[in-house]
């Protein structure tokens, strides 16, 4: 089983937990900004040395609260690549709509190459109106009462974003032309003639992989079709099966091929492995709480089940404990705990790709180091 780390990156808090502060009352300096920066580098470099298999970023932009200050985060693992030897690099995730397609596939294409082929496709849509206005699209969230056809624009954009992306990285030159993007746009002279097709320049000198975060039905459905991995977060556990068996049969209807076991999909499991269950949840709970303080507007909680075993509406804020003991999404416990957990998941989805996220908004970064060590030496071995 591959099994990577995966971290939201942001500013170490002391005040971490459910109540005040509001979110958007704090604010950290850019020297704060910075000194995480660095600390997230060191634990790229300690997954590393603990023998994980992947490393995931995320992109977020403007978090002045200190949440995810990492913007670009395949500048940063071309960083990462250059003070690493064998870990793979990831997003989870390069939001798509908000980057120019060709300077999304240029830049994907250099930290590969340069890490020697350890780079990973990662691919979204986005959360957060703040960063997706801004950067020239849209999203729908909780808190934006035009979703539908914000959800619209930022599903076109994304849909012919990844074609040109695929086009661009797989081909010695190539043309786009749809309702979105036209490259190149028509009439551009050079040299006495006109440009008609166009040359990314570097283009990936080795094989790579395509992930995207499955957060909806029509989601699902479409990177089955495409092809793609689907990475399952934040679902109840009869709600990540149901959609995990789905995905292998869309696969097989569309690609005429079944999937061998578990390929194509990741779990992300949030874990936090203690000398006690006791202490494990104490020291979870602060960040489990500020967790959902920060993402339940935005509609993270459709994936758990409700009390009338639907998906539970928009703008949910859950107990930890019906996090670890109901939905499952959470592994918090001694490392028999965590790793019973997992070996849950890998009996009931044949899991062969495990992503952990060990650290919770707020946490320390000593704490972290103390966690990967604690799930490379003490609860992975124990996984069956």
């Amino acid at each position: 089983m591959r099994t990577g780390i995966f971290l939201f990156g942001g500013v170490e808090m002391d005040d971490a937990g459910a109540g005040l502060p509001a979110p958007t009352d704090r604010r950290y300096d850019n020297a704060a900004v910075w000194h995480a920066t660095e600390r997230i580098l060191d634990m790229g470099v300690l997954a590393d040395d603990l023998g994980f298999d992947s490393f995931w970023l995320t992109e977020h932009h403007f978090q002045y609260e200190g949440y995810e200050i990492i913007p670009n985060g395949l500048l940063t693992g071309a960083i990462l690549a250059e003070r690493t030897e064998h870990i793979r690099i990831g997003m989870a995730f390069n939001i798509v709509p908000q980057w120019h397609p060709l300077k999304l596939a240029e830049d994907f294409a250099t930290l590969h190459n340069i890490s020697g082929g350890r780079g990973i496709l990662g691919v979204g849509r986005g959360t957060v109106p703040r960063e997706a206005e801004t950067l020239g699209t849209k999203i729908g969230s909780f808190d934006n009462p035009d979703a539908k056809a914000a959800d619209d624009l930022n599903r076109a954009m994304f849909d012919e974003a990844m074609q040109v992306i695929h086009l661009a990285m797989n081909n010695e030159s190539f043309s786009f032309h749809g309702d979105v993007f036209d490259f190149p746009p028509a009439g551009i002279p050079d040299r006495g003639g006109f440009v008609e097709e166009l040359s990314l320049v570097p283009r990936p000198l080795y094989p790579y992989e395509t992930w995207q975060a499955i957060t909806s039905p029509p989601t699902l459905d479409q990177v089955a079709t495409s092809g793609w991995g689907g990475v399952f977060w934040n679902n109840h556990h009869s709600f990540t099966r149901a959609r995990w068996e789905h995905f292998a049969e869309t696969y097989a209807s569309v690609h005429g091929e079944d999937l061998p076991q578990g390929e194509k999909r990741t779990l992300v499991l949030c874990t936090c492995v203690g000398d006690t269950r006791e202490e494990a949840i104490a020291s979870v709970r602060p960040g489990h709480d500020e967790f959902w303080k920060f993402l339940g507007p935005y509609g993270w909680s459709k994936g758990y089940m409700g009390d009338d075993g639907k998906p539970s509406p928009p703008g949910l804020i859950p107990t930890l404990e019906d996090s670890m003991d109901r939905q499952r999404t959470w592994a918090v416990g001694t490392a028999e705990d965590v790793a019973e957990t997992i070996g849950m998941y890998k009996d009931e989805l044949g899991l062969e790709n495990l992503i952990i996220f060990p650290a919770m908004p707020g946490d320390s970064y000593d704490k972290v180091d103390d966690q990967l060590h604690r799930l490379a030496e003490d609860v992975m071995p124990k996984v069956s």
